[in-house]
């Protein structure tokens, strides 16, 4: 009993992440995870671009330039 006792406070978050992971996967609430984290980085894309304009689009020449 103390061997079990000493395993679950060891790996007791691997544990739970391990069973939430099962969840989501069981649940396909994957898809709508990664949408949001899509989401998320196309609101932060957007608004880098919107305040540093004149340094996108000097990146963006180079780039272009290149090929």
């Amino acid at each position: 009993m103390d061997n079990m006792k000493q395993f679950w406070d060891q790996y007791k978050g691997a544990i739970i992440g391990g069973l939430i992971a099962v969840l989501i996967l069981c649940t396909q609430l994957y898809r709508l995870i990664i949408g949001i984290i899509l989401i998320v980085i196309g609101i932060f894309v957007g608004n880098y671009v919107q305040y540093n304009k004149y340094t996108v689009k000097e990146k963006l020449k180079k780039i272009i330039d290149k090929m």
